[in-house]
């Protein structure tokens, strides 16, 4: 803006004015301003304008590059911050380098709040980063409010306990999880597939195979389930990477789903619904989440909102990879 100035031969103050619509300049001077602008190509730091006035209006958002889910997210994310005149600021979590990088180069960029998808670091953490900026998490369940700490999620315990009723309604009862590992939202998933078996009186049916949420992780699961004497005659999977992993590696072996595995997913990402998988899945509402998570970052900001756990309600999407157990899936399991 000084470098507009001297070549125009203005004052800075009159350049400043002149690009943000100002009134207080002659239409010569105006013109003579925005094309010297033109010409050496300037270009306003919105958000050193934005930090002069004491506020920021950039929300820096963490995603994990490998969720399909987490990209959905995203996509709602940006409109809705453009919705109320705020800007995205994105950064990666990657698997080998330590979650507080990205996060503290999202704070170096100036970020006046923090939407996080599904991070990964300890619950003290975060309540400690909440003490340096609002936060929100995506995804996640924390126990007990905390200052400039907010969450929102689906309810997971309804989405296993409905994934599970549905199974048990088409006569399923061998029903196994394959479940997450440490990523985000999986020890609650375990925890209410157990609880969901137990209330149905199949406790002793439960079996929870560990996996993660990727690809790699069902196919492996897939294996475990091919070795073992005893197949299940259904399996929910941690999420839905986890489940077309599964689908690819029994389909591979020569096990028809849902003929001999019916198999549900979690998420309802945009793979899910493809022709070639049609994936029974636990749908989560990423744009309704996105939306909740932006608004409770810029309250954060206001000053309007302070904390809260908003949790959406789950709904079970019923395709092609889930049927009642024929008599062929469930000699198998005699076996």
């Amino acid at each position: 803006m000084a470098d507009v100035a001297t070549r125009a031969g203005v004052s800075r103050t009159l350049v400043s004015f002149i690009l943000d619509g100002k009134p207080g300049a002659s239409e010569e001077t105006r013109q003579r301003v925005l094309a010297v602008a033109q010409q050496i190509g300037y270009r306003p730091d919105s958000a050193a304008r934005l930090l002069a006035r004491g506020r920021s209006r950039t929300l820096g958002v963490l995603m994990d590059v490998r969720q399909l889910f987490e990209a959905e997210l995203v996509t709602g994310i940006y409109p809705a911050a453009e919705r109320l005149g705020y800007e995205v600021l994105l950064s990666a979590n990657l698997p080998d380098r330590d979650e507080a990088v990205p996060i503290e180069a999202l704070l170096s960029h100036r970020c006046g709040s923090l939407i996080l998808l599904g991070p990964s670091s300890g619950a003290a953490e975060l309540r400690m980063l909440a003490e340096r900026v609002p936060v929100v998490v995506v995804g996640r369940r924390l126990d007990g409010p905390s200052p400039g700490l907010a969450t929102v999620r689906t309810d997971d315990a309804k989405g296993i306990r409905d994934a599970v009723g549905y199974l048990v309604e088409l006569g399923h009862r061998e029903i196994h999880h394959v479940d997450g590992g440490k990523d985000p939202g999986s020890a609650d998933r375990r925890k209410a597939y157990r609880a969901a078996m137990r209330s149905h009186g199949l406790l002793k049916q439960a079996n929870v195979i560990p996996g993660a949420h990727d690809e790699a992780a069902g196919a492996a699961a897939a294996r475990v389930i091919l070795d073992s004497a005893t197949r299940p005659t259904a399996v929910l999977a941690g999420n839905d990477r986890c489940a077309i992993g599964l689908l690819d590696g029994l389909s591979r072996a020569g096990i028809d789903v849902p003929g001999d595995i019916s198999l549900i997913g979690y998420d309802d990402s945009h793979l899910s619904d493809n022709p070639r998988i049609d994936l029974t899945t636990v749908h989560q509402d990423a744009d309704e989440l996105a939306r909740h998570a932006v608004r409770l970052a810029v309250a954060m900001l206001d000053g309007t909102d302070d904390t809260a756990d908003v949790v959406l309600e789950p709904r079970l999407v019923i395709r092609g990879t889930t049927a009642p157990p024929t008599q062929r899936s469930t000699s198998v399991v005699s076996k």
